[in-house]
């Protein structure tokens, strides 16, 4: 390693003179996916070497694309392995994926708030008729190009989650996961209408429970399992229930 850097974790970081900082690690094409690239940066968030989620943000992309010779080859082995990780458990996030697939009801399935759109791939995978919305055009711009890619057929369109582009009823299930944390209380509870809007039969919400909001993947609200209930009281639903596993779950009846 370069005399110049510093050690922190699995990566090694220095500052540059224009204000910016040059990130070091190890992660190539068998290697890089969602986990492994948040065990990298997450001491450097810790270690105040990265503040904020602008600049976390900024970080993951430039990790991901500098693991191999083009960007577009980076950004596939970052999906191919995050989407084998996920499905098979050895990634930390697996269960929470692995729970809300079992939640799902009926053929069609709407992510809100997808984010790269792993769940959404997983569930066209296997056999869902999926739709996909995130509020950032360049999530989505990554999920559409990589759902062709894989040959998966995943409707990704960007869309904000208080006032979804989908018609009422429109879809058997609606997934709300670890998306309501990002918003505050009353854009929370705005989402979930939305969401029992367009669900034919059945709003799937996951949130985590975190001792403070994690600022760098931009989180607002602290919350628990008596925060989901207090939600269901708050819209209207023929049905709710509320779980902890890896988090806390909210899934609702239209």
């Amino acid at each position: 390693m370069p005399a110049d850097f510093e050690e922190c974790g699995r990566f090694a970081w220095r500052a540059c003179r224009d204000g910016t900082v040059e990130i070091l690690h190890s992660l190539d094409t068998t290697t890089i996916s969602d986990s492994t690239m948040i065990d990298g940066l997450t001491p450097l968030v810790l270690g105040g070497v990265l503040c904020g989620q602008e600049a976390f943000e900024s970080a993951a992309v430039q990790v991901i694309e500098s693991t191999a010779g083009t960007a577009d080859a980076g950004w596939a082995a970052f999906y191919d392995n995050s989407v084998v990780e996920l499905t098979s458990g050895t990634s930390p996030f697996g269960p929470v994926h692995r729970q809300a697939r079992s939640l799902v009801r009926g053929h069609s399935v709407l992510e809100v708030g997808c984010c790269f759109g792993f769940l959404a791939l997983q569930l066209a995978e296997d056999g869902h008729a999926v739709s996909a919305c995130d509020i950032t055009a360049g999530a989505i711009d990554h999920l559409t190009r990589q759902a062709t890619r894989r040959g998966t057929p995943v409707d990704a369109v960007v869309g904000d989650a208080t006032r979804l582009p989908f018609a009422t009823d429109s879809v058997d299930t609606v997934t709300l996961i670890h998306l309501l944390e990002h918003l505050d209380e009353e854009a929370a509870i705005q989402a979930i209408l939305e969401a029992l809007r367009v669900a034919r039969e059945r709003v799937v919400v996951a949130v985590p429970f975190e001792d403070e909001p994690s600022e760098h993947y931009g989180h607002l609200l602290r919350l628990t399992e008596a925060d989901l209930r207090r939600w269901a009281d708050r819209v209207a639903h023929a049905g709710a229930r509320t779980f902890t596993d890896h988090g806390g779950w909210l899934v609702l009846n239209p």
